[in-house]
């Protein structure tokens, strides 16, 4: 019987690749931000599972607004639609993937989709499929559904 790597198992269990070292960073960076400037607003979750139906979709953050998640009793998978999902690029993933994802999610109910190109030092964002607002590693981000600024 084969034996599968750490790296495809995580994969596999996530349907996206394993994060680099840029990716854990401004992932981290976002979280903190977000959890900072808008703790009274938002849960911030990283890595969760959230299932659109029966398929499931685990966004690098997902935010959701204060009581909006039911916090008395611990699930591996949720079915609650979060406010806002963020999806880093990776080192050596198709920006597609985070393109189809980008449809997925809104479909699903998320206001707001936020993709990250570490390598352009880019966060795109997004409220409808063919409409986005670019931010630069010097801008402020803002993000008016939300009601979120953040300077990058």
């Amino acid at each position: 019987m084969e034996t599968l790597q750490p790296q495809l198992i995580y994969e596999q269990e996530r349907n996206k690749p394993l994060p680099d070292k840029f990716h854990a960073f401004i992932q981290q960076q976002l979280l903190f931000l977000i959890k900072l400037a808008y703790r009274d607003r938002f849960e911030v979750l990283p890595e969760l599972n959230i299932l659109f139906g029966e398929e499931k979709n685990v966004p690098d953050l997902a935010l959701f607004e204060k009581g909006q998640l039911d916090l008395t009793y611990n699930e591996t998978n949720i079915a609650e639609i979060p406010v806002g999902a963020i999806e880093i690029l990776s080192g050596q993933q198709p920006i597609q993937e985070l393109v189809i994802k980008l449809e997925r999610y809104l479909n699903a109910g998320v206001k707001s989709y936020w993709l990250v190109v570490p390598d352009l030092r880019s966060i795109y964002v997004y409220h409808h499929r063919n409409d986005s607002n670019i931010f630069g590693s010097n801008d402020v981000l803002v993000d008016e559904v939300l009601g979120i600024e953040l300077e990058l």
